[in-house]
């Protein structure tokens, strides 16, 4: 199946590297490398998950800033093997607890016991944390996570002045204990949705889609049965009939999911009858189950942009977000970019009064205006305005050559699409049993898009 797998950090350097078949030469690791950070084809931007260079096909995803990739001569499925690197990605996590290069450093020997069991001359065993369990004898070396800087979805929620979680919520090992032996009893839910959102350049909705995922990761001692209560007016299957719908559960105030899948863990006995998911969830993360709405929902943001001639070789951009959710809730790490006509050789920025952790800045190389915001309150609205200077005067619509305005961004405790967790049971040994729920939930953007 595949020949080699290796670990890159952003640098390049080889962190973690393993041969299996031996076909593959040994510096393919630097001719990735070169390709990925020098990639010229087919225009500029990143190289695609997938290549080839001189005969041997490249693999590679991207986790916690790592590049986890493989390599091999024959032809195999894509989709395989991108779905094995991030599955790979997933149990060492779950083993290290932390996900970076200085945990990768440090815990070397476990990681490459772990390789050795999940594949076996270059085919896979298994990828089931749990089911890894029963060989891995090697102990984490844990990392201190307070001065490891958070990424993904689960960092989100240790940033800004409340913490909706322990610190060390998402950075524990399957495998270790706390200090003195003890293990601590919690279970973590979280459900992530990422959004897609076009708005045409009078500000409608041209195309909206959510796609989201209830992802758990327990803690839980003698693997108990977990019993997860969605909505009630939930409903599944847009417009066509389905085994989950309900009769009466059409109404405008109801969750309507196009479709959905489940893990192989997940009991849906009595879904049909109480929306409630049963299930005894293995070690590690996992994702209990993905769905995917079209219908039509409140966008968190609203983006409005205006550019327009000041002169023979100047133009201004106006720049307006809105945030559309409640005061209570803040977005952070946002970040909005416009690309600006080729000919743009120099840009000013003008701020709002006041305006605070706003960065802005012009890349030539790409020809691409950016506006980063530390974060936005609901209901705020934040504006940017930035006068262009060009080298030669238009001989087109200014318009046409700019945009469209994009805009990524994360927030906590929001969702767009309304499913909630009623309640989370766990089947308790004793009465004295009490593990610590944490139910999460965050709305990122996948592509948010906003037309001239």
């Amino acid at each position: 199946m595949i020949s080699q797998f290796f670990v890159l950090s952003q640098r390049g350097d080889n962190i973690v590297f393993r041969d299996y078949r031996g076909v593959v030469p040994k510096g393919s690791a630097e001719i990735f490398f070169r390709k990925v950070k020098f990639w010229k084809e087919d225009g500029e931007g990143d190289a695609p998950p997938v290549f080839n260079v001189d005969g041997v096909n490249y693999f590679h995803v991207k986790v916690a800033g790592l590049l986890f990739v493989a390599t091999t001569r024959v032809n195999v499925s894509p989709s395989l093997v991108l779905e094995l690197l991030q599955r790979i990605a997933r149990v060492i996590k779950d083993y290290l607890g932390i996900l970076n290069e200085d945990s990768l450093r440090k815990n070397f020997v476990l990681v490459y016991e772990l390789l050795d069991e999940v594949i076996d001359f270059g085919y896979v065993k298994t990828t089931s944390t749990e089911v890894l369990k029963s060989y891995i004898f090697n102990e984490p070396i844990v990392i201190d996570a307070a001065r490891v800087p958070s990424l993904g979805a689960a960092g989100i929620f240790m940033q800004g002045s409340k913490r909706r979680m322990p610190g060390t919520a998402v950075t524990k090992s399957v495998v270790a204990n706390e200090p003195g032996g003890r293990k601590r009893e919690e279970i973590f839910v979280d459900i992530i949705e990422k959004i897609s959102v076009t708005f045409s350049s009078s500000g409608y909705i041209l195309t909206s889609e959510i796609d989201g995922t209830i992802q758990m990761k327990s803690y839980l001692s003698g693997n108990p049965e977990i019993r997860l209560a969605l909505n009630d007016d939930l409903s599944i299957g847009r417009g066509r009939s389905s085994i989950y719908d309900y009769g009466n559960s059409s109404g405008s105030g109801s969750v309507i999911l196009d479709d959905c899948n489940f893990h192989e863990s997940v009991h849906l006995d009595n879904f049909d009858i109480d929306r409630t998911l049963a299930l005894v969830p293995p070690d590690g993360e996992f994702p209990v189950m993905n769905y995917r709405m079209t219908q039509e929902f409140r966008t968190p943001f609203r983006i409005n942009a205006l550019i327009e001639e000041a002169g023979p070789l100047k133009a201004e951009v106006i720049l307006k977000v809105r945030a559309e959710f409640a005061s209570s809730i803040t977005a952070n790490t946002i970040l909005v970019q416009m690309p600006l006509p080729t000919y743009t050789t120099r840009v000013t920025f003008e701020l709002e009064p006041g305006a605070v952790g706003n960065t802005t800045d012009f890349k030539e190389a790409n020809k691409r205006l950016e506006w980063g915001l530390k974060k936005i309150v609901g209901g705020s609205e934040h504006t940017l305005r930035a006068k262009l200077t060009f080298s030669q005067e238009s001989h087109g619509n200014i318009v046409k050559e700019s945009g469209p305005v994009s805009m990524t961004f994360t927030i906590p405790m929001y969702n767009c699409s309304r499913l909630q967790v009623k309640y989370l049971q766990i089947a308790k040994k004793s009465k004295t049993d009490n593990p610590y729920r944490w139910v999460r939930y965050v709305t990122q953007a996948n592509s948010y898009v906003a037309r001239l």
